[in-house]
């Protein structure tokens, strides 16, 4: 079987998961409205290309975080990627240090921090952390991660709760007896009561506030990336409690139904930051050209997820790295049609808002 774009995976992962793991990955929240809107969202912006402009030679290298990486595409933390191959996570790491993109790996993980590395000892890591009532939750993996030599730490702020996702109560999803959340083996050992996506209900604190933020910058040097910022006014509350990136994001639709698309939220977020600090963006993203607009709104980077685990569910690793290069092949392509040779000449003039 041929997969020349990343549908192609997505209709293979759909064919050959297991109805409730494929439903599990796929899932928004409600009615699917803003998981569904994070790809039309997309559809809404045309591009103004730039003819005669030499494209012989193009040029896809960026950096985040002052570290370069091959193209401005990384891999957004998704849980549980043993659920699609056995290796998990594992296999993601390895696609992700060959290709010399940047692996944001999950706290919900179905692999180890430590087997990440070991798996890939070369590789570009951020690690995912959420904030747990039990803060020393927080506080020794933010210690694990620093010594194992993760490069940033982003936090997860929008998920106080978690989101109605109706298929998942549908189908009672667990994760099944031979896989665990990894990061957290032997911490909940005894716990028998409700379980929420493999760890204890109401493990999460939903008093996270910007408070919290000093807490975490008193525990690590390493740069902390807020995820879940979607408004100009947070976006600034961001910059003055001194992190360095936000990542645009609605946790691919699967929180708040309704709220804004993440491409249609970018713009104003770019704006009220000035350049002080990074700004990415995930979710919806599906082509080069999806990638060459985020980045002409003002992303340094794109994050992708769920087209990561597709990859996984057809060949592991190899279907990982089927998916990253075929996203930046497209994007090389894309750039050169638009008449950009090198991320630098990727600007706002290069895209228009449709008025249909």
């Amino acid at each position: 079987m041929s997969l020349i774009c990343l549908a192609d995976y997505e209709a293979y992962a759909k064919d050959n998961l297991p109805k409730a793991t494929w439903e599990y990955y796929a899932a928004g929240a409600d009615d699917c409205c803003t998981r569904d809107d994070n790809l039309l969202a997309f559809k809404r912006i045309r591009l103004r290309p730039r003819m005669l402009r030499d494209v012989s030679v193009t040029d896809t290298r960026t950096a985040i975080l002052g570290t370069e990486i091959s193209c401005p595409i990384g891999i957004a933390p998704t849980a549980f990627h043993c659920l699609a191959w056995p290796d998990g996570e594992m296999s993601t790491a390895r696609a992700a240090e060959t290709l010399n993109v940047c692996y944001v790996a999950s706290t919900y993980s179905t692999c180890s921090v430590e087997e990440i590395v070991t798996a890939a000892p070369d590789g570009f890591r951020w690690f995912q952390l959420y904030i747990y009532r039990d803060r020393k939750l927080s506080e020794q993996l933010v210690r694990r991660v620093e010594a194992l030599g993760f490069k940033a730490l982003v936090l997860t702020v929008d998920v106080p709760y978690t989101g109605k996702r109706r298929s998942d109560i549908r189908n009672n999803f667990r994760l099944p007896p031979h896989l665990k959340v990894k990061n957290f083996e032997g911490v909940f050992e005894g716990h028998c009561g409700p379980d929420n996506y493999g760890v204890p209900a109401n493990t999460l604190d939903p008093s996270i506030s910007w408070r919290d933020i000093h807490w975490l910058r008193s525990l690590t040097r390493l740069p902390i990336i807020i995820k879940g910022i979607l408004t100009k006014e947070d976006a600034e509350l961001a910059v003055e409690h001194g992190v360095q990136g936000i990542v645009v994001s609605n946790h691919g639709g699967r929180q708040l139904d309704g709220e804004l698309a993440t491409i249609d939220a970018l713009s104003e977020i770019v704006d009220a930051v000035q350049g002080r600090i990074e700004v990415y963006i995930d979710g919806g993203i599906r082509t080069g050209s999806d990638v060459l607009k985020a980045l002409a709104l003002g992303a340094k980077c794109v994050f992708i997820g769920r087209p990561i685990v597709w990859g996984l569910a057809y060949k592991g690793e190899e279907g990982v790295r089927g998916v990253l290069q075929i996203l930046t092949d497209e994007f090389r392509l894309s750039m050169a049609l638009s008449g950009c040779r090198n991320i630098s000449e990727i600007n706002r003039n290069l895209v228009q808002f449709s008025r249909l």
